[in-house]
């Protein structure tokens, strides 16, 4: 109101009179007469320029044809605030926009989280799409000899495992590769496998991705009943399928980076009675489970994100990152100590890992913890999976809700990778409506529940992994479909 108010009384289209005081005519008159005269002549003299001053300041409003009328004036002052209002709340929207910019930087809705499509063709992003129900059998039952014990959740009881695999994935613009009926029906294991004769497929990073391979073992098993556990390398687990010569294996290397335990005494912190102790984070030497693996597989799929965290590294036994050996100054925050080990592994691997080596970088998976985190009672009881209208109030790092990070690390990551031959798997999405998938109190230990709380983070099997792998075969046959490509691995 106050700045409409002062641009009118300021506004240079509205003429602005001021009344002349007689006064000030009469003083500017009496110091021009020089002679002195009587008073008589001299009130004569004054009043006729007082009135020849009066018609002088009335006379170029009297002979000026065009003098603006109220009408015109009026207009002209609403159009000079119109402009200047339109003016001022453009420049308020570039600066949201640009703070908004610096702030969050690329924009993520929903939220592909920073992360690039999934191309499986052309014209093919299958990291975009919906759920839809359908009526399909479980690729595996409770037997296979891979499951880790806590993600059976056939044989833990899970409840609503069949409701919980009756959803398939259909990307948005997928059919003319095949996919206009989603992943439905799944790859054909005993086909990829020929494929992949006499090759070897590793996984590097934390239990998400070995969540991740146990699903691809269980899947392949179907091809090849003959398949046995593989754990060479220095391997966590792994599988062997003799009928095709093929290795499939994951190793642990939860921060990808080497990190060792170190007493208080050693630490540089000045409130070394607040510190148990530390992890020392090599930022730049690769964790020794996956160092000597670069020349030994054909196809890697890394990972990492889910160890970043205070829940995991407290400030009592914090990480302290290292490079050349001495202590980075200042201290990094965890998320800054993520960031620089993403690009120097991402260096690491341009640099050692053959550039015929299919290289892929899965994207974060979400959690869900719903009223706390996992150890403040965080619960994932659901029956059926999100709507994506709920996303983002799940996931937007905005909204600063305990499942944030993986939209946060996604960027990250997809910050180092870019300009690389690394290709990112995007499961993240189709992922973060999966709210009904996780083994919550389904653990298969007893007390399991009352000592780590609801798993809302791992993944039921079989579940939601399967279409992640589904999604890697396609990619990996989309890669690999020139043939001497295929031939060189």
């Amino acid at each position: 109101m106050n700045e409409r108010t002062d641009s009118v009384r300021s506004d240079p289209i509205r003429p602005q009179l001021r009344p002349v005081k007689h006064s000030e005519v009469v003083i500017k008159t009496e110091f021009k007469i020089l002679p002195v005269a009587p008073p008589a002549i001299c009130a004569a003299a004054a009043q006729r320029r007082r009135r020849s001053a009066s018609q002088e300041m009335e006379r170029p409003w009297n002979k000026d044809k065009h003098r603006p009328s109220t009408t015109q004036t009026a207009s002209r002052s609403f159009l000079s605030k119109f402009v200047r209002v339109i003016v001022l709340s453009l420049i308020f929207l570039v600066s949201v926009f640009l703070a908004h910019f610096q702030l969050y930087g690329r924009s993520s809705h929903p939220n592909f989280s920073s992360v690039p499509p999934t191309r499986l063709g052309r014209d093919c992003d299958a990291s975009r799409g919906r759920w839809a129900k359908s009526s399909r059998p479980f690729r595996y039952n409770a037997s296979c000899p891979f499951h880790r014990n806590a993600w059976n959740c056939l044989r833990n009881g899970r409840e609503g495992m069949n409701a919980m695999n009756s959803w398939v994935w259909i990307p948005d613009t997928c059919g003319d590769v095949g996919f206009d009926v989603g992943f439905d029906a799944g790859f054909d294991p005993a086909a990829f496998l020929s494929a992949m004769r006499g090759r070897r497929i590793g996984f590097v990073g934390d239990s998400l991705n070995e969540n991740f391979l146990v699903a691809f073992l269980c899947i392949l098993r179907s091809a090849d009943d003959t398949a046995r556990k593989w754990k060479k390398k220095k391997a966590w687990r792994g599988g062997y399928f003799p009928l095709f010569d093929v290795i499939v294996a994951y190793h642990r290397a939860v921060l990808l980076s080497r990190y060792q335990w170190q007493p208080a005494e050693n630490t540089t912190s000045p409130s070394k009675t607040e510190v148990k102790g530390f992890y020392r984070v090599d930022v730049d030497v690769p964790a020794d489970d996956w160092v000597n693996i670069t020349n030994f597989y054909d196809i890697l799929v890394f990972n990492t994100g889910h160890w970043w965290g205070p829940d995991k590294f407290p400030k009592e036994t914090p990480l302290v990152f290292y490079k050349s050996g001495q202590p980075i100054l200042p201290p990094l925050s965890i998320l800054e100590g993520l960031e620089v080990v993403v690009n120097h592994t991402v260096d690491f691997i341009a640099k050692e890992i053959p550039s015929k080596t299919l290289k892929f970088w899965r994207s974060q998976s979400p959690r869900h913890f719903h009223g706390g985190e996992w150890n403040q009672n965080g619960s994932c009881l659901f029956d059926e999976p999100l709507k994506e209208n709920q996303l983002d109030s799940w996931f937007e790092p905005r909204n600063r809700g305990v499942n944030k990070e993986a939209r946060e690390i996604n960027r990250l990551i997809w910050q180092a990778v870019q300009e690389t031959d690394i290709h990112l798997l995007n499961i993240t999405h189709m992922s973060e409506f999966r709210a009904d998938a996780h083994p919550a109190i389904w653990l298969g230990t007893k007390d399991a529940v009352k000592v780590w709380g609801q798993d809302c983070l791992h993944w039921c099997l079989p579940g939601l992994p399967d279409t992640w792998v589904d999604v890697l075969v396609a990619q990996i046959m989309y890669h690999l479909r020139d043939p001497s490509r295929l031939n060189n691995l």
